[in-house]
């Protein structure tokens, strides 16, 4: 009787401890991942400014209990007249941080927990969002506690189901029964596994229910490229064009402010200024020497030979063909900035995908970002329909002009 109750007491232990750290792994918020999908767009962890302030020792600044509200809806909080509101929103030109109202409170104490732990983290070179994963970590999606535990658990099952037969075993040569036949083979596996029922089902709903948590999130990760950050057949640094130099955006890829896509430079575009400009002041003539070679450029001579070969750039943002995505759209009418997607490119050393570009990111933006309507003809009479009908001080959202119909970019 007192091995019958051991058994079952363990195995109910076994299944207590089982999912409820399983549960624990599932229900745990993961703060980076959470920071990265929803605040590293604009914020960095250390004191380096993005598009917004830098987060460092934020919770120094402000207690937990002002920082939620706000991260889930600056507007209001700024609305109340609280004076810390309202002073970063009048140095930030008015501008107010789009609202995280699905983001729940233990989701936002897990970024500012993230936020606290990467600032204290020895510094590395440039913007903290920018730099690659190390590998693999105790957050990285895989349940390693739930793994242990369970080990564990197996480990002390043996020792106390060795302990259990020699026990049995004893009691058996006081009271002279006879030993019991072990089978052996197929046999003895079937009658281990009839005897056992209850510790099978347990590991196979364990199973059932790991196996489901990772292919879940092995299948929702496919086609996010988020990071991706090949390297060129020429090394050009934005970092150098556009954040030293300055030069616009729209100056190289000039279609993303009149077609769907932005596109890519031609070389001859390139020789506006390296038909002069022979040597950079990282590579030398080395990447420069390439660009003369792909359009047929002879330096010393100072003329074309008529020679030429493509240059092959690497694609690095890739939507899938379901989805439509006009640049013009975007840029001319919605006046949105280019760093809105792309990130700080004016940074960047080596470009990379620098937003998810999920469908989930795209429709977040559409129901934060207000239509810049005023003074823009294309709006005028649709801006009087709506101002009528969600009242004249409403914020006008993508949302609310159909950024969310389906038929937008699926069609």
């Amino acid at each position: 009787m007192i091995h019958k109750f051991t058994f079952k007491s363990f195995l109910a232990l076994l299944l207590f401890l089982s999912v409820s750290v399983f549960n624990k792994t599932i229900a745990q918020p993961n703060g980076e991942a959470l920071f990265k999908a929803n605040c590293a767009q604009c914020h960095s962890t250390g004191d380096n400014k993005i598009i917004g302030p830098g987060l460092k020792d934020i919770h120094k600044r402000q207690k937990e209990a002002w920082l939620i509200p706000w991260i889930k809806n600056s507007a209001a909080v700024i609305k109340s007249g609280d004076a810390y509101a309202v002073k970063i929103f009048e140095e930030y030109n008015k501008t107010a941080m789009p609202a995280f109202v699905s983001l729940k409170d233990d989701e936002i104490k897990a970024i500012l927990t993230y936020i606290k732990e990467d600032a204290a983290k020895a510094p590395v070179k440039g913007p903290d969002i920018l730099q690659p994963e190390a590998g693999p970590t105790a957050d990285d999606g895989f349940p390693w506690l739930l793994l242990i535990v369970v080990a564990t658990l197996i480990t002390v099952y043996s020792v106390l189901s060795r302990a259990k037969k020699g026990l049995e075993r004893v009691v058996r040569q006081r009271e002279g029964t006879p030993e019991p036949i072990v089978l052996k083979g197929s046999a003895g596996r079937k009658h281990w596994i009839r005897e056992h029922k209850k510790l099978i089902a347990l590991l196979l709903i364990v199973g059932a229910a790991w196996s489901s948590y990772e292919g879940w999130y092995a299948l929702a990760s496919i086609g996010i490229s988020q990071d991706y950050q090949p390297d060129q057949p020429i090394k050009f640094s934005h970092a150098l064009h556009a954040g030293q130099n300055g030069i616009n955006c729209q100056y190289c890829h000039s279609g993303a402010g009149k077609s769907k896509n932005a596109g890519i430079p031609s070389p001859n575009l390139c020789m506006n200024c390296h038909k002069y400009v022979q040597q950079g002041p990282k590579y030398g003539t080395v990447e420069i020497d390439k660009i003369y070679a792909s359009i047929g450029w002879d330096k010393t001579k100072g003329a074309y030979t008529g020679k030429t070969q493509p240059i092959e750039w690497i694609k690095i943002h890739n939507l899938p063909d379901f989805a439509y995505f006009n640049h013009s759209q975007h840029v001319t009418v919605g006046k949105v900035e280019c760093q809105t997607c792309h990130g700080p490119v004016q940074e960047m050393e080596v470009v990379k995908q620098f937003s998810p570009l999920t469908m989930g990111w795209c429709i977040q933006c559409h129901r934060d970002t207000e239509v810049k309507m005023e003074g823009n003809e294309y709006y005028t009479k649709l801006h009087e329909q709506l101002k009528e009908k969600y009242g004249k001080d409403a914020k006008i959202t993508v949302e609310k002009i159909g950024g969310l119909e389906c038929a937008r970019c699926h069609y």
